[in-house]
């Protein structure tokens, strides 16, 4: 099988419906003719166009297909601040690792402390879009809310930082070391509480953590990511060092990547199998507290499905048009 086969009857075997705003496509046009322009950001024409085939707007809106349209401008703008920091830390022309720290620590003294907080390695258009994606939930969440999402950031940005200096090290992950840190630099943990803006229902700190529910958050966060795996392997075969579960596989088991593929797909479906089952496994955890745990667990299950959707309806993983930043912070350069 091909890897676009795979990953369509990996589709076929989620049970999850999809789901999708319908402000996603406004909103998009929205990010690419209004926002973008407004920050400045040095983009060339190609990068422009790579953006705009990319649709974040259309992968933040099958997370969140209740969300309000200024709400799903506020979620697809810190979206787009994290593709675009992505496209920083990976790729040939990324950041050094102690540049990836200087922008975690920049993000997330600005995420606790306020727009007037200023960090060195957070400066330009990318502070200028955080600091509008942020300003809406910096308002309207209580502190408790705002501390939990910062610090969902600097554990995403800690393993960004980790893959960064594991690359430059030449160091590339066992399996089982791979998982957890995909965990963090996958952002799912980031894009989870953003259901109790988008909803106004936040999750007290004690059902947030509850076991099983992080057990839950843990196996939709695999899902996804490894379905992302297999989707950008060509790429990252090229530049990750190694930082691919189905390249840590084949390298763990000895065994060719078309083999790998297969045994990444069917450890897929074992994960979707458990997933199912935690799921229908949660308790009542009474009427106050009901509708924002099912708010909660279907942004889970919406992030797999989306994930699924939008990577197979985006450009990202196929454009070959180079990242829209470069490490230098210009436009990225068509190749």
């Amino acid at each position: 099988m091909t890897t676009g086969e795979i990953l369509r009857s990996l589709r076929a075997d989620c049970p999850i419906p999809p789901r999708l705003s319908p402000h996603a496509d406004r909103v998009q046009e929205w990010l690419v003719g209004d926002l973008l322009p407004s920050l400045r950001l040095p983009l060339s024409e190609a990068a422009h166009r790579r953006l705009d085939r990319s649709g974040f707007a259309r992968y933040a809106a099958r997370l969140y297909p209740d969300a309000t349209e200024p709400d799903l401008r506020v979620v697809t703008a810190l979206f787009t601040w994290f593709f675009l920091v992505d496209d920083l830390c990976d790729g040939p022309d990324r950041l050094a690792p102690d540049e990836v720290r200087a922008l975690r620590t920049g993000a997330v003294t600005l995420l606790r402390g306020g727009a007037r907080f200023r960090h060195a390695g957070l400066t330009g258009p990318l502070r200028r879009l955080l600091v509008r994606a942020w300003r809406e939930p910096h308002r309207r969440m209580p502190a408790r809310w705002r501390l939990r999402f910062a610090d969902a950031v600097a554990h995403h940005l800690d393993g960004t930082w980790r893959e960064a200096a594991g690359k430059a090290a030449g160091q590339a992950p066992d399996v089982a070391a791979y998982v957890e840190l995909r965990r963090a630099t996958s952002a799912a943990f980031v894009s989870y509480p953003l259901v109790e803006f988008v909803t106004g229902r936040p999750l007290p700190d004690p059902v947030h953590h509850h076991p099983l529910l992080r057990r839950i958050a843990e196996t939709g966060n695999d899902l996804l990511s490894w379905y992302n795996d297999v989707a950008s392997l060509e790429r990252d075969r090229v530049t990750s060092g190694g930082h691919n579960l189905v390249l840590a596989v084949a390298a763990e088991r000895g065994v060719p990547v078309p083999v790998a593929i297969d045994l990444v797909a069917a450890r897929w479906r074992e994960s979707m199998r458990r997933f199912v089952t935690l799921r229908a496994a949660v308790p009542s955890f009474g009427p106050a507290l009901d509708e924002a745990v099912t708010d909660h667990l279907d942004v889970v299950a919406n992030s797999v499905r989306g994930t699924i959707d939008w990577t197979l309806e985006s450009t990202r993983y196929a454009s070959k048009e180079g990242p829209p930043l470069n490490a230098s912070g210009r436009a990225g350069v068509p190749s």
